[in-house]
């Protein structure tokens, strides 16, 4: 990590508040091929891939040019016993900064912050505001001792979104997200389920912590739906914070202090109610896979790419790679 001049040296002395912060570490997970893999549904993947090759304009390996980017970095004077924790923040406007009242909060908790600046709500998804978090994430870890099970990341209102589809596609990653004022349902076109084995990570380890104001009607709304979508897709550990006389705006220092402690409290699954949720879910993406197929087998093309593209929007990277495939001979039959 390259620093401006006033935080360069050690650990110790690399306390405070920093603004322009420049990072020199890439990191695997944000190459464009794993942000496509993780964040889009197997056939826009593929779409995507296809396009690509038809096209003069190669796919940069790293979408972000680190030498170009600023980062806003808050460090605690002291870490916890295992180490500091990390909050990586999307932010839904252009400049990085922290909020008003957290410093106290984050070294209470002995939180790491860290944001990107050009990374709001105007900004590329996929080409800039995720990969920019991942790689803030990354370079802090490369520079402080961090716990792995207190790296969570966190937006608000649009940035928040964000940090939903980042914690979906990088359980690996984040053990937690901090959703303030902004949150989707899971599993659709705008937040597609990743990849069998991530989700299924996701499932078992990842904390869900929402906060929104009690007066901002629409995203308590949205909490609300979000959350029982994560029921419904088996992910049970979530916890929504109502933030009273607040209406659409970045949480206090007293609820991110509440929403800190809650992260923390991550609830081992039980992993028979666990098994049977996704029994359920791959006895239903099972039947209508066999339905894509039998639709296939009988000529009715249409017909299997609608419910194709039904199943990928719903099932995302859990019905892969057999949804794939499927397609694949679609293209062949035309």
């Amino acid at each position: 990590m390259v620093t401006t001049p006033a935080i360069a040296g050690a650990d110790a002395e690399f306390t405070g508040l920093h603004s322009d912060v420049v990072f020199s570490d890439y990191f695997a997970l944000s190459r464009s091929a794993e942000l496509q893999h993780r964040l889009l549904s197997p056939l826009n993947a593929a779409q995507v891939r296809k396009s690509l090759a038809h096209s003069a304009v190669a796919l940069r390996d790293q979408p972000i040019d680190l030498a170009q980017e600023r980062f806003t970095v808050y460090v605690p004077q002291n870490s916890q016993a295992q180490g500091f924790g990390l909050l990586v923040y999307v932010p839904p406007w252009e400049n990085a900064m922290l909020p008003r009242g957290w410093a106290e909060i984050l070294d209470r908790h002995g939180v790491i912050f860290v944001s990107a600046a050009n990374s709001g709500n105007a900004a590329n998804v996929l080409d800039r505001r995720e990969p920019l978090a991942l790689l803030a994430a990354h370079n802090i870890m490369q520079r402080f001792r961090v716990d792995p099970e207190r790296i969570y990341i966190g937006g608000f209102s649009g940035g928040s979104r964000i940090a939903l589809r980042l914690a979906l596609g990088f359980p690996d990653v984040f053990r937690g997200a901090l959703l303030n004022a902004g949150s989707d349902p899971i599993g659709d076109a705008e937040t597609p389920l990743p990849p069998a084995e991530l989700f299924s990570r996701f499932q078992e380890m990842t904390r869900i912590v929402y906060v929104s104001g009690q007066n901002d009607a629409v995203n308590v709304e949205k909490d609300a739906a979000s959350a029982r979508s994560m029921l419904g897709w088996c992910a049970f550990d979530s916890y929504l914070e109502r933030s009273p006389w607040v209406e659409h705006e970045v949480a206090g220092p007293t609820a991110l202090d509440r929403a800190l402690v809650m992260l923390d409290k991550h609830a081992k699954p039980n992993l028979a109610r666990l098994n049977n949720c996704r029994s359920h879910i791959n006895q239903g993406l099972a039947k209508e896979i066999d339905q894509a197929s039998d639709l296939l087998a009988a000529g009715n093309v249409d017909g299997t790419r609608r419910l194709l593209n039904k199943i990928d929007a719903h099932y995302g990277g859990l019905a892969a790679p057999r949804s794939v495939d499927l397609a694949a001979r679609i293209d062949v039959t035309n």
